[in-house]
């Protein structure tokens, strides 16, 4: 299983954002919609052995399971209106216990760090300023971290540099995280940049 948590600081945690403002009034959605589509689309179909975690504002979280996801297309208002949808079920959610609202989608009242002791697998901070990911074996069932726009606060980087396995970059420059999301699976694809 690989897992990928993005935190979304600017993210809306209610349902009433317009589908066609996602870059300002939903608080750049379509960065965290972006990430949704690069985990999960391949030519044709979909990773199934995936689940995208997308922190809201340290509020909630909106899990995507890819071996129960449907109606999930590769453009960033149909994901957004997933979304939207699971905003719709937030009052649902008591306590971390999670709402479906539809296949495959669920949101439970969870910030980052309980969403980490939640998931089972190797934690990896993806960073800039981590290990080059060249120099590293790919790990079992990974979950890598990754946020949006913004960089880590100071709380996020402490909640991690407790629970984080490994701290990881992709490249020599930063990179976009529906960018680092492809590479991170192409790196675990080939088994490493080694094969080459």
């Amino acid at each position: 299983m690989r897992q990928f948590v993005v935190i979304g600081h600017d993210a809306p945690t209610t349902p009433e954002f317009a589908l066609d403002d996602l870059t300002g009034g939903a608080g750049r959605l379509d960065v965290l919609c972006r990430c949704v589509t690069s985990a999960f689309v391949l030519s044709h179909t979909i990773r199934e052995n995936v689940r995208v975690h997308l922190v809201l504002a340290d509020a909630f979280t909106v899990t995507f399971a890819g071996s129960d996801l449907r109606r999930l297309n590769p453009d960033e208002r149909s994901t957004a209106a997933l979304i939207r949808g699971a905003l719709e079920r937030r009052d649902d959610a008591i306590g971390h216990q999670p709402v479906e609202s539809s296949p495959g989608v669920s949101i439970r009242h969870r910030g980052l760090e309980p969403t980490l002791d939640a998931t089972a697998g190797s934690v990896v901070h993806l960073h800039e300023a981590g290990t080059p990911v060249v120099d590293a074996d790919p790990p079992a069932d990974p979950v890598f971290v990754l946020s949006d726009h913004h960089d880590f606060t100071d709380e996020e980087t402490a909640t991690l540099a407790d629970c984080a396995d490994l701290r990881l970059r992709l490249g020599p420059r930063a990179l976009h995280a529906d960018h680092a999301i492809t590479i991170a699976h192409n790196y675990l694809d080939t088994g490493g940049y080694r094969t080459y």
